[in-house]
């Protein structure tokens, strides 16, 4: 059984079970992953913040491989949680809600979500599986989110085109993260606004369409309102 420094001074030692010591060997990688590549998760810097033996981590997993799959698996979990949509809110102040989540995501971990896209990592056929695992499970979230019935015929199509949206997604962040060549609410903007440009599809058109008069009819209520305040009496 593994043991833990409980301050890093190596003075009190804390009994751990292999369950939770092989959380907390994640949980450090994924901390690591935020500010370097996967390729740069360095096996003796874990250990040694476990508290552990570089030879002990094997115990945990069977490889180096293994453990970044680990690593990636909590990333992209993580990922998913954070842009957890909110349904308290309508379905385009929603999307726009998970779409700034995201982005602010990958602005704090960009070094590690460049890597995993676009760096070795993004070769690797388990880690690939694991990237489309997530967005499988994004355009699973989009689609649950729309008023469509479950045996809607366009439904095969736009699950292509969400995919295909969330390609557009990945890649137009990518440059954005590289070049900054707009500022991050018309980035925001963009990313929201292709969806529905995308999806084409009559009843749901139609919902956003409604949605977003209901959300132009408001604001402009709110500004009469305002302006009426405003004026002296």
């Amino acid at each position: 059984m593994g043991y833990v420094s409980a301050n890093g001074s190596g003075t009190k030692r804390v009994r751990l079970s292999p369950a939770e010591r092989r959380e907390q060997l994640i949980s450090l990688g994924v901390t690591m992953l935020r500010d370097r590549t996967l390729e740069d998760v360095s096996i003796g810097d874990i250990a040694r913040q476990a508290g552990i033996s570089r030879g002990l981590l094997f115990h945990y997993f069977a490889s180096k491989q293994d453990f970044q799959r680990a690593i990636v698996r909590r990333a992209n979990e993580e990922l998913l949680a954070r842009t957890l949509p909110d349904r308290s809110l309508g379905l385009l102040e929603m999307l726009r809600d998970s779409v700034e989540r995201y982005v602010d995501y990958v602005s704090e971990n960009r070094i590690s979500y460049q890597g995993l896209l676009r760096g070795p990592a993004s070769g690797s056929p388990e880690l690939l599986g694991l990237a489309d695992a997530t967005r499988d499970a994004i355009v699973d979230r989009i689609l649950t989110e729309t008023p469509l019935a479950g045996d809607d015929p366009e439904l095969p199509r736009l699950r292509l085109v969400f995919r295909g949206w969330i390609a557009f997604v990945e890649e137009t962040t990518l440059i954005w993260l590289r070049e900054e060549a707009i500022g991050r609410e018309a980035l925001i903007d963009t990313l929201v606004g292709a969806l529905p440009a995308l999806a084409m599809h009559p009843g749901l058109t139609q919902w956003l369409s409604d949605a977003v008069a209901t959300g132009d009819a408001g604001a402009a209520a709110a500004d009469d309102a305002g302006a009426e305040t405003a004026l002296p009496t």
